[in-house]
Order: C-alpha cells, then structure tokens, then sequence
C-alpha cells in the first residue's frame, strides 16, 4: 500500500494530488477512525488563508457531515488554535487544512485526535487502509445527518489562552509582526497589542495567493529591514499556519529556533521551572546550544528530525520544552503542538523579566558554523554500516577535539545522505565535510 499521511499529515497540489475527492474520502475515513459509534460526535475544521481552502472544507464537511458527525466550523485559525480549540470544546477530533510554509498551490489535511495531539501512527494507518480500501459506510438519514456549526468565539477563546501563559505584560516594546498572509494574520498582532506592546504589521493582508510569498519564517528579509527602519526591540516571523517563528533582535540579526530555546530554556532553569531539568532537540541542533547548557546540569534529548520525534521524546521524558532549528517550538504545559504564538510570547516575557535585550539574551548562544554535503548512493540505509565510513568519521571527531561533530543522515525522498560537519573554523569544516563525502561517495556512491 502507498504512504499517504506523510511527516505532517497529507499534502499535495490542491486539486490535483489533493483534490475535493480525497479530501471527501478523508473525511468520511477520519470521521469514522476517530468519533464513537452510537455517540452524537463533533470535530472542529479549521484553515489557513489559501484560496483551495473553502473547497477542501466543503469536501471534508460532506465527508464527516455524511456519518452523521457534526462539524464546529472556526475558519482561519493557526494550526496550533485547532489543537487547543479541538480540547476546549470537547471535540472527537480536529482538522487542520493548511500546508504551513508551503507555497499557495499547495494544501494540506492533517488531524488531531480529541486530546489535541497528532493522531498516532496507528490511527493514520487506519484511515488510510479506508482510503485504499473503501468500506460501505454507514448512511445515516433526516434528523442523524451531520450538522454544521460556526463557531463564533473559537479566536476570543485562543486569544485568552494564549495571553494566560505569561504572567507580564509587554508594556515598552515595540514588535513587528510579519504574518506570513496566513493564518496568524489578525491573532498575532491582536494579542502582542492586548498584552500593552506597541505593534507594526507586515504581510499580515493575505488575498488568497500570498501566503508566504516572500514573507513569513522562511523568507525573514523583509522582517529585518523592518526592524531597523522602525527601530524596534524586537521581529516575530511566522510561517502559513503559526506554528513556529523565527525572531529578529533589534540589530536586525535572525534569532532561530535554537537560540529561542536556549534563551527559554535557561531562564526556566534558572527559575526551577525546567520539568525535569531536560530539553528535547533535533539531531540537527546546532552544537552552539549544547554548550551552552553544558555547565549546567541540564539533560540534552536527542531525536530525529521532525515535531512528531521531538513531542514523542518529550512525552517519555516527562519534558516540557523541545524544538527543532526551524522555530517549531513546543511549550508541552501551555499547547500540545509548536505554537508560534505562544513561542512569541514566552520570548518576550524573559525580554521583560529579564529587562535585557533579544541580542544580549541571544549571546548566550554561540552558533557554530554548520557545513552540509549530499552525496547521492547507491543505499542511504546502509552508508553508517560502511567501515571506511565509520572510521572517518572517528578521525574527524578526534580532529574537532569536543568542539565540533560529525553528522550522517539519509535523506527521507531522495536517494542521498547528507553529511553535516559542525565545528569552529569554517574553512576547516569544508576540507572535513568532503573528506567523508569523498569515503561515502567512494564505497556507497550512486555514480560509481
């Protein structure tokens, strides 16, 4: 059987790979793995701002709707909204339509499960095998057929979630907001206003087709000149559906996900509120940070790549914070899922409590230069088992002597790995990252 859900639920060109039918099946598979039999069920629906959104939304009403599940209709909500508003209201489930950073042509169907986290493996395996493998589903009539309902207060109930998770006000700073023309448009600039900042917009007037178009998290020029034109403390980048940021200090200098948790990190240490001393980061955490915490007592979790790796990790832990580089951050005691929003705010609340400014709290970090290779192979499962690989490796490491590392990791859609050599001297990164390449190339290349 083909994958569907992928990493972050199901994606594709919409209307073409992700047509009005599949989302129609998704519907009716979803609604029927994820609501209870003989119970009157509900599962809220929210999108981000692109144009196929209402005709994904109506697919999927119709799919769920015909089951005899109602649907709490919320609109254009960031993705990490739905999961809090899915346990607010006692939802069976939770849809997001939205391909986050992805351009407009693009959408995207995932779920969430009643308790606001992404559904499990099992459960996306389950509605697939429906996809694949249609059943004769239950056609319920009059008075049993779904209903659709609009929710009205779903962003005044988000809005005061949200402003709940910090105790200070953000009175004296001056934010700019970039909103990616998506689905944090209105929320993010309304609750940095209501918590007292001063507050400029941009890219925050989606038309349908502009999301992330040279905007949002991963297109932070625009922020940057912004910051600096307007003089202001700080720059909060989202991506489509604000469930991460990318920050910019009042130099104008990109703040990542990596210096984000470092700076909450070791204020919550510093104050005992670091559940059980332990962060969760990426196999592609920038070196810089496990330093920075390397005098303290904290433990550093290690996953793949990937929100699903790191929540999964921080639920075994018992951990509280956890992210990834990309600015995917998740506060586990305020949402269940990255939450750019709520990121943004735990930022700026240290700024305050702290009374320093993003720059100074972000030379806590010192990001070491990153230098990455892809070498296509013949297998990429089976490069670390190579012992030529291995051996490399090792002389690189002892050549880094503890201030650096090295890195082999198989691509996910490509047949290639990628070998990321971290370390103090650029020019001495380049001369290591090809001197494995080369060994990898040599015993596992595709062109050989």
């Amino acid at each position: 059987m083909r994958r569907l859900f992928g990493t972050d639920g199901v994606r594709g060109v919409a209307n073409q790979e992700l047509s009005p039918e599949l989302a129609l099946e998704l519907g009716k598979a979803g609604a029927y793995i994820l609501t209870e039999e003989g119970k009157r069920s509900k599962i809220v629906i929210g999108k981000d701002t692109r144009i196929s959104g209402d005709m994904l939304e109506s697919a999927l009403i119709a799919g769920i709707c015909s089951l005899g599940v109602d649907v709490l209709l919320v609109g254009v909500m960031p993705t990490p909204a739905i999961s809090f508003l899915t346990r607010k209201l006692g939802a069976d489930a939770g849809v997001v339509i939205s391909a986050s950073h992805n351009p407009v042509e693009d959408n995207g169907i995932k779920f969430f499960a009643g308790d606001g986290f992404k559904l499990p493996d099992e459960k996306e395996m389950a509605i697939e095998r429906l996809i694949f493998n249609p059943i004769k589903y239950p056609h319920p009539v009059g008075g049993q057929v779904g209903r659709v309902y609009h929710i009205d207060n779903g962003e005044d109930l988000y809005v005061e979630h949200a402003k709940s998770t910090i105790q200070q006000n953000l009175q004296g700073l001056k934010v700019v907001v970039d909103g990616a023309n998506g689905a944090a448009f209105k929320l993010a600039p309304r609750i940095f206003r209501e918590l007292g900042a001063e507050v400029i917009t941009i890219n925050c007037e989606p038309d349908g087709v502009n999301i992330n178009r040279d905007a949002g998290s991963t297109h932070p020029e625009a922020l940057q000149q912004a910051v600096l034109q307007q003089k202001a403390d700080v720059g909060i980048a989202h991506d489509g559906d604000a469930d991460r940021i990318i920050a910019v200090d009042g130099n104008g200098h990109l703040v990542d996900g990596d210096h984000i948790m470092t700076i909450c990190g070791l204020h919550l240490l510093e104050k005992g509120q670091l559940k059980n001393n332990t962060l969760v980061v990426t196999v592609m955490t920038n070196l810089g940070l496990h330093l920075a915490f390397r005098e303290t007592g904290a433990k550093i979790i290690e996953t793949k790549v990937g929100d699903r790796y790191v929540l999964e990790a921080m639920k075994e832990q018992g951990a509280s914070l956890g992210g990834e580089q990309s600015g995917h951050i998740i506060f586990l005691e305020h949402n269940t899922t990255g939450d750019g929003i709520i990121t943004a705010l735990q930022l700026l609340a240290v700024m305050k409590e702290k009374d320093q400014t993003l720059a100074a709290l972000a030379s806590q970090m010192k990001r070491l230069p990153q230098l990455l290779v892809n070498v296509r192979v013949k297998d990429k499962n089976k490069v670390m088992e190579i012992p030529e690989v291995a051996t490399a490796i090792t002389q690189v490491e002892e050549k880094l002597s503890g201030r650096g590392r090295v890195l082999i990791r198989p691509s996910g859609t490509e047949p290639l790995v990628r070998v990321m050599v971290e370390g103090e001297c650029e020019e001495e990164l380049k001369k290591l990252a090809h001197s494995v390449a080369d060994i990898v190339k040599e015993k596992n290349g595709l062109d050989n």
